[in-house]
């Protein structure tokens, strides 16, 4: 049995994830197929989901950030550059777990922002509806032991949470976000930090840092049926690089003094790298988007603490990923690494609601009333609240434009890498669109396992009537079959929409609406194979696609019943609005309180968008 006692230094981890990545070079075999004795010994499957991570956040997309573990990941497996997600973190994670449309699925939007005028309808629940079959569901009928430890976010009552979503053994934080060294709610809307172990209110161990715990409770929970012969499904949603960003403090001392020179720099050193590394092409250009202030601007104070914001966001990223060399690690020492596949990505783009001066004296009162302090010399650590500004986060993004909460790439064009030794592909990119419904159908195939299939005229599982999957695998991509799998019909068109955020992918454009304050709310159509960056606005010389486009939208909207927002409605308002309520009910006095600490939240989100 494998000893979780010792962890390796960052150091040590640094010399042995080289010398694997140099094993794993020596393998010229282009094109993936899975191993020969797949269907006899069915692969473990290993799912990570980062938080809020950026597209350029990683070294195999073009950070500087060092993650070495992910770069033996994708030297070991494919890069696909034109994968897509949903704008934000639950309906995400609710198309990545079912291959069903977010908005069939009843996760229209995070249950925290949506309004109340539309939570009586069945799409607008926030969380995971009965019509709906998970991944891990169909995996554990077909006798695979199904593990789940990180953030879930689809719901909170004990029919909705993952142990009753088709999980085995669980250990799930059920919020938005929460505190990474301690059971603590990173904003007012929450009393306390909500996490659950099997359906069961969970406590959290006294040295909890939430990259460590998740790998931690993971290797618990497969050592526990280690020689049982049946194979795995590990879901690890890890809450990095979602607010409060935290970090261990050897590793953000890896990143003082790298982004000195600003976000602006930092967003066209990664352009360079990504077009070295085949990410985007060598044509891409960038917009600076209007929340991005002028670096130089700053006073020498402001830049200071600016790059130590992004220097504990990359210390984070950094521990993700060695915290998830340690699952690789005992996954080799036990003898299960080579019939293992690994898929991570990211649940959408970067998070830039962090405010654009971290030193305002309301925000600092506002965290003050949480337990939280922003001290300069403190960022980072246990009691602190560190977060992105749109400027760094735009960078983040880098060459995209846009990130969480809109439809432009930079808030849904996010790393996928598919791994492991079952997957002949090696040092492979894919630059085909693919769309985050498709990973529950290529898990299945992977597996062998059948989904749910029409009985009597309907779609039924488990006795139930359930929503078709519209994923489609992404198996033909990688064994090679295929260079796209999404062609130019009709049939192909992928919606989505987002808070009246929407967006339609077909072929290599992309039709897409963004709001305002950021957005202009107006239709736009781009290239995007070409023009990642979203910089030539094609609605003016290609009116038919336009069009086109637009009535496929309009089909898609009616097609999934997708309301329109209230009057007035702004997320950040309804989240307060929302907490207040849930939080407080008739407790007016109280909550009030609570109104004008969220209030001054709301001022600094508006003050970011707004200047």
């Amino acid at each position: 049995m494998f000893t979780n006692t010792i962890r390796p230094r960052p150091k040590a981890l640094l010399r042995y994830t080289v010398a694997a990545v140099l094993i794993a070079g020596l393998s010229t075999q282009v094109w993936a197929t899975v191993a020969a004795d797949h269907t006899s010994k069915r692969p473990n499957i290993v799912l990570i989901l980062a938080d809020d991570l950026g597209f350029t956040d990683s070294a195999p997309y073009g950070s500087e950030i060092s993650t070495p573990a992910l770069s033996e990941l994708a030297d070991n497996g494919i890069k696909f550059t034109n994968y897509h997600t949903a704008a934000n973190c639950a309906p995400t994670r609710a198309m990545f777990l079912t291959g069903v449309d977010n908005h069939r699925a009843g996760v229209s939007n995070i249950p925290e922002m949506v309004p109340p005028e539309l939570q009586s309808h069945p799409h607008y629940q926030g969380t995971l509806g009965n019509n709906i079959v998970t991944v891990a569901t169909l995996l554990q009928d077909a006798g695979y032991h199904t593990y789940m430890v990180g953030k879930w976010h689809l719901g909170a009552t004990p029919d909705l949470l993952p142990s009753s979503r088709g999980f085995e053994r669980t250990i799930a934080m059920a919020d938005s976000g929460a505190d990474n060294w301690e059971q603590k709610p990173y904003l007012a809307i929450y009393e306390k930090a909500n996490w659950f172990a099997d359906g069961e209110r969970y406590t959290l161990p006294d040295d909890f840092y939430s990259s460590r715990f998740i790998v931690d409770k993971t290797i618990e929970f497969i050592d526990s049926n280690i020689n049982d012969g049946a194979p795995f499904f590990a879901y690890l949603p890890f809450q990095a690089v979602h607010m409060p960003v935290q970090a261990p403090q050897e590793f953000i001392d890896r990143y003082m003094g790298v982004y000195d020179t600003g976000w602006a720099a930092l967003r066209e050193q990664r352009l360079k790298r990504a077009v070295a590394l085949g990410i985007v092409p060598q044509s891409t250009a960038t917009t600076m988007m209007n929340t991005t202030k002028d670096w130089e601007q700053l006073s020498a104070d402001q830049k200071r603490y600016e790059a130590k914001r992004m220097a504990v966001y990359a210390a984070m990223v950094e521990a993700m990923d060695f915290h998830i060399a340690r699952l690789v690690a005992y996954l080799k020492q036990t003898g299960q690494y080579d019939n293992t596949i690994f898929i991570f990505a990211s649940d959408n783009g970067s998070e830039a609601t962090g405010p654009a001066n971290a030193q305002a004296a309301a925000l600092r009162f506002a965290l003050r009333q949480q337990g939280y302090s922003n001290d300069y010399d403190t960022l980072g650590l246990k009691g602190s609240f560190n977060s992105l500004s749109p400027s760094f986060a735009s960078a983040s993004a880098s060459p995209l434009a846009y990130y969480k909460f809109h439809t432009g790439e930079g808030g849904m064009r996010v790393p996928l890498i598919i791994a492991g030794q079952p997957i002949a592909a090696k040092r492979h990119i894919s630059h085909a669109f693919s769309f985050v419904t498709d990973i529950t159908p290529t898990i299945l195939e992977l597996t062998g396992v059948t989904p749910p299939q029409v009985k009597h005229g309907k779609l039924r599982y488990g006795g139930r009537e359930v929503e078709a999957m519209i994923g489609r695998s992404l198996l033909p991509l990688i064994r090679g079959d295929v260079e796209r799998h999404y062609g130019d019909a009709d049939e192909d068109a992928v919606g989505y929409e987002l808070a009246g955020h929407a967006a339609l992918f077909l072929g290599d454009y992309k039709l897409v609406l963004n709001k305002p304050p950021v957005g202009d709310n107006q239709w736009h159509l781009y290239n995007i194979a070409t023009d990642p960056g979203e910089t030539t606005d094609l609605s003016g010389v290609d009116a038919p696609r336009l069009q086109r486009m637009l009535n496929l939208y309009q089909q898609y909207e009616k097609r999934n019943d997708i309301q329109a927002m209230p009057a007035g409605f702004v997320g950040a308002r309804q989240v307060a609005l929302n907490g207040l309520r849930d939080r407080f009910g008739a407790q007016i006095i109280i909550g009030i309180i609570t109104l004008i600490i969220l209030t001054s939240f709301y001022a600094i989100y508006r003050q970011n968008h707004y200047e």
